[in-house]
């Protein structure tokens, strides 16, 4: 076993073909079967299916491992960089993009005073993604919603943030800082569908006390329901963070009161030692959630100090 056979493995789950695998890799479609074929031979097993294209449940575990290699790898050559020289090298970020709306671009900036031979990659998706991203060692940590429950996960607290109501200027929210569950449930809202993370979260707690809300519209995706509700179509609920990084405008921002707090966290593969990189990576994250995030509405650092 190589990494070379490792690696065309992995091109032919990521681009579904042999021939795509080797035009990924830059070599030929025969290259890239006979060192699949070879590996299944030393593994005594079938790692692509055929007449699928896909892992077979072998390869797939293959692949997971394989992948956890290639960051460690990378990782070795980034601690050498980072020992002989000053940090550099690469490292993956993963982050939701409701926290994404107002951390990213001061994180990037601090990373590049800091560390200028740093070559973040910031990756911009749902939890749900983001996740087992993180387990195989695509990316190096994540913030994400929390809890999340994984035994290979190392998990960090980052802040809570309050449920809002985002209101255009004439509605009649617009005149209320703070308004109750019941209260609301008198108004239609913009909401994101039944299905989605957050929306689950809201039906459960609010069935536990009787409260049903009212959807004029639903709108799959945080920040596309936010932008809406800040060009005036409809109040909007939604989480603090995603009211965040928009400039002031003739909106209010509504609290709500009886909802409990969503949390978001770091996470990280507890298994895989971090690069130099990548810790100096997490540790501007946390300065940056603890130096801004108290300024932003709705937000509460939970980060340990």
């Amino acid at each position: 076993m190589d990494l070379r056979q490792l690696s065309h493995l992995m091109a032919v789950a990521d681009h579904g073909s042999f021939s795509a695998a080797a035009r990924a890799l830059h070599t030929v479609q025969s290259n890239v079967s006979t060192h699949v074929a070879r590996l299944e031979k030393e593994l005594g097993t079938v790692l692509v299916d055929r007449r699928t294209m896909q892992p077979t449940p072998e390869g797939q575990t293959v692949i997971e491992r394989a992948r956890r290699i290639g960051a460690e790898i990378q990782a070795i050559s980034d601690d050498i960089l980072s020992m002989r020289d000053e940090v550099g090298g690469l490292v993956q970020i993963g982050c939701i993009g409701t926290t994404a709306s107002w951390m990213a671009t001061p994180l990037l900036e601090r990373l590049r005073a800091s560390y200028p031979a740093l070559h973040p990659v910031l990756v911009d998706a749902s939890s749900k993604i983001l996740t087992p991203h993180v387990l195989n060692g695509e990316l190096d940590m994540a913030v994400v919603n929390a809890p999340v429950v994984n035994a290979g996960l190392e998990t960090e607290p980052l802040f809570d943030e309050e449920r809002i109501v985002v209101a255009p200027p004439q509605h009649a929210l617009a005149h209320r800082e703070t308004i109750t569950v019941s209260e609301l449930a008198e108004h239609e809202l913009m909401l994101t569908p039944a299905g989605t993370t957050f929306r689950d979260a809201l039906d459960e707690e609010l069935t536990e006390v009787g409260v049903e809300l009212r959807a004029i519209a639903e709108v799959d995706g945080l920040r596309l329901l936010a932008s809406l509700a800040y060009q005036g179509h409809a109040p909007a609920l939604l989480p603090a963070s995603a009211a965040s990084g928009y400039a002031d405008g003739e909106w209010t921002l509504v609290r709500v009161e009886g909802l409990s707090r969503r949390s978001v966290a770091l996470i990280r593969n507890k298994r895989m030692t971090p690069s130099l990189p990548a810790r100096a990576s997490r540790e501007v994250i946390r300065e940056v959630i603890r130096e801004i995030g108290p300024d932003q509405p709705g937000i509460h650092v939970t980060l340990e100090p």
